[in-house]
């Protein structure tokens, strides 16, 4: 566990479980996200309405989200509170039982969920690209899951996931906020310490390495949605900071990126661009999306990938590196001044590296990314190396 001081009158604390869609079993394709849904629906000690107001009644939050290979479940309350919703976390993990009339009504929210991503083509796109990328390994299926398997979710499918995976082995508490660490910890202690049943997830699958592939859906659509993107090293390998640069540069959050530039600003043909990086623990992808009128998709790929062969090829002027390094970091001390991402960043560090990694360690990894190694990361997402999937 780890606890994170500060000065707010506000804290956060929660649970890091290393449990997400990747773990949904072939048939059971959505349970995690299921799961994380439904935990809030009743316990051996409380009904669905109580926990809903549980927090809210002192005017905090409790929430959680899922990914492709964890589950958050967190609360932000005033800091007084800290107890009440440490307890609360506890008999969420510990006694949730799944009621299947609650079953039954959450279904309807999270198939209506599954409904809107498909209404949104920019979502859809990249569920889909994932399968295309990942096809044959549980990396690939959508989070979220689909109607057929989500309607035969039971009690017990939700009771064994819980059971399985819901254990301290697989998971971490964390905290932020200006209680003292020693009372962070007794009060986890107290409430955690009865957990003791081990974890028994069967291992996961590496994807393979598939042959590139460029694929293009007619959906009828006024707009053409399409993602680029390549299998890449995971978070543990050396290059995932050159390759958390490399995606800034392409295509980050500001009007500057490379991208941008080369496909709006000068040319006028897509409506957005981005590229959004994804580490996970045995392999990672970068993904770039844009939309554009379908008479334009096939330029505009062909300038995408001019753009990272030029990157791939020819190093950075230094000045122009240390440009992009300033303004990289610069966003990141923006973004760590949220305590939400500070919590959310201490989480995944803890649980995947067993240490919460300070802003200034990361800031200086990103400082001393070489040319060299920028243009390494580069060559990893050349033409040879793309796939695509459009949809139109």
């Amino acid at each position: 566990m780890a606890h994170i001081a500060t000065t707010s009158r506000v804290a956060w604390c929660g649970l890091a479980i290393d449990a997400g869609s990747r773990d949904d079993r072939e048939g059971e394709h959505g349970l995690a996200h299921f799961v994380e849904h439904t935990l809030f629906k009743g316990t051996t000690h409380r009904r669905a309405h109580n926990i809903g107001c549980r927090m809210e009644r002192v005017g905090g939050e409790l929430n959680a989200y899922t990914t492709k290979e964890a589950t958050m479940l967190y609360s932000v309350f005033p800091a007084e509170h800290l107890g009440r919703a440490v307890e609360l976390l506890a008999d969420l993990v510990m006694n949730s039982v799944f009621p299947s009339e609650e079953l039954a009504r959450e279904m309807d929210v999270v198939l209506e969920e599954v409904d809107s991503y498909r209404d949104t083509p920019a979502e859809a796109v990249y569920d889909d690209f994932e399968d295309l990328l990942f096809a044959g390994n549980g990396l690939g299926h959508n989070i979220l899951g689909n109607e057929h398997d989500v309607r035969a979710f039971t009690s017990q499918h939700c009771m064994r996931h819980l059971k399985s995976l819901y254990v301290p082995t697989n998971m971490v508490f964390f905290s932020v906020g200006p209680i003292p660490a020693e009372r962070v910890f007794r009060l986890a202690e107290r409430h955690f310490g009865a957990m003791h049943h081990p974890l028994v997830r069967p291992s996961r699958l590496q994807p393979d390495i598939n042959v590139p592939d460029h694929r293009v859906v007619e959906i009828g659509a006024h707009q053409a949605h399409t993602v680029l993107g390549a299998r890449l090293p995971g978070m543990h390998d050396h290059s995932q900071y050159a390759l958390a640069l490399l995606n800034n540069i392409l295509g980050g959050p500001g009007m500057n990126s490379l991208l941008n530039v080369a496909l709006r600003e000068k040319r006028g043909l897509v409506y957005t661009v981005e590229s959004s990086l994804t580490l996970l623990t045995d392999c990672g992808l970068m993904e770039i999306y844009f939309g554009c009128d379908a008479a334009d998709v096939s330029r505009s790929r062909r300038i995408v990938e001019r753009v990272i062969a030029q990157l791939a090829d020819t190093p950075m002027n230094p000045r122009t590196l240390d440009a992009h390094k300033r303004q990289y970091c610069g966003g990141l001390a923006v973004a760590a001044d949220s305590t939400e991402f500070v919590a959310m960043n201490a989480a995944r560090n803890l649980l995947y590296h067993n240490h919460v990694s300070a802003l200034r360690e990361t800031m200086e990894r990103i400082q001393a990314v070489t040319p060299q190694q920028l243009c390494e990361a580069a060559s990893l997402l050349t033409a040879k190396h793309l796939s695509s999937l459009t949809l139109k």
